[in-house]
């Protein structure tokens, strides 16, 4: 038997053992209860997928203000915490892995989804493209508030206490969202960020928050169970720099003092066709740490980018949807369901806890 690694390889991470390389990614799902509380629903869904060497969490907001979109969880109230120990607690029971994905959206938000209506905050006045999902349906997106200077050591503490309550909810770390053109993307970029004090313009200073939000969270948790999120050629949520290739050399080159458990990178799409494709392969002779890659992978793909090293551990999405039980699919070369987008955000149980697992009856020797 060959011993070159593969997705089921165990790997370790931070302090853990993980049996396998595969990771279940952030999925929104828009399924919380009143209160943006997770519920027995979510308890199934995570723990349904427990065989997963990582869970990493839908994206949770850290604050009220920090909330984009209708049923998104949040990890600021007590009811929230006492959700997310459910959840915890029954991915442990099975064995399992799991980090929370602690999230503001920044501008990608409405006004109907903010305390008291209030705008939502950026890091310049500077309205996303599209429309905003609110509980009325969509609604354009409004040009947002820009932070001031003094309301940013607010921001930070909001992440520190998000990252405090994940500990007492159970997790095993917390991964901070720093892509897909939400609050930190937006200070990282130069569409998004016109400031000229100590938070806009050099790529330094358009960094400095979110390294910021990295000392506040490593200083809960310990930098060996913080991993992060980033998207370098991702233009969701009309995000765009004017030098990528740049800035994020510069972002991942200052992460490597940290010691930080992984870095989790959002491949580019083939049809984007950027000049420099700011994926793994990339980034893994800068990066010194761990790294995971999410973005369109089979099994074939999967085990191709493990054995060449140019990741870790490689993250699925929407397999994962339908695919409960997706470690032991592709440890079998079983045939997975397919998934239904229409049941991806939003509603009960149907398309999102009753896919059904494989039968160990038609696992044989495959």
């Amino acid at each position: 038997m060959s011993s070159k690694i593969n997705l089921h390889s165990s790997v370790k991470l931070g302090p853990y053992e993980l049996p396998n390389r595969i990771v279940m990614a952030p999925l929104t799902r828009n399924r919380a209860a009143v209160g943006n509380v997770p519920h027995d629903l979510n308890v199934t869904y995570y723990s349904q997928r427990a065989s997963a060497g990582l869970i990493v969490t839908e994206a949770t907001q850290i604050s009220p203000q920090g909330m984009g979109y209708p049923a998104t969880p949040g990890i600021h109230s007590a009811e929230q915490v006492a959700g997310w120990r459910m959840v915890t607690e029954a991915v442990h029971a099975l064995g399992g892995h799991i980090f929370l994905q602690l999230w503001h959206v920044g501008r990608i938000s409405h006004p109907s989804l903010q305390p008291d209506g209030a705008l939502p905050v950026a890091p310049s006045p500077i309205a996303p493209a599209g429309m905003a999902s609110t509980y009325s349906g969509e609604q354009p997106f409004v040009t947002p508030r820009a932070l001031t200077l003094e309301e940013i050591p607010g921001i930070i503490e909001d992440y520190r206490k998000a990252a405090q309550n994940a500990l007492e909810a159970g997790f095993d770390g917390v991964e901070v969202h720093g892509a897909n053109g939400y609050l930190l993307d937006q200070f990282l970029q130069d569409n998004t960020n016109h400031r000229t004090d100590a938070y806009g313009g050099s790529i330094p200073n358009r960094t400095r928050l979110l390294l910021e939000v990295l000392a506040a969270v490593t200083g809960v948790w310990g930098a060996d169970r913080v991993g992060l999120r980033l998207s370098p050629s991702g233009t969701f949520n009309s995000m765009g720099d004017s030098n990528r290739q740049e800035l994020f050399t510069y972002v991942v080159e200052q992460l490597n003092p940290l010691g930080l458990a992984y870095l989790h990178l959002v491949e580019p799409r083939a049809d984007m066709n950027p000049p420099v494709q700011l994926g793994a392969a990339y980034f893994r002779p800068i990066y010194q740490g761990t790294l995971i890659s999410a973005g369109g992978y089979d099994r074939d793909l999967a085990n191709q980018t493990l054995a060449a090293g140019e990741a870790d551990l490689i993250a699925f999405g929407r397999l994962y949807i339908a695919n409960p039980d997706l470690v032991e699919r592709l440890a079998h070369n079983a045939e997975l369901n397919p998934y239904d987008r229409n049941t991806f955000y939003g509603g009960g149980e149907q398309g999102y806890t009753d896919y059904p697992a494989l039968d160990s009856q038609l696992v044989g020797s495959n």
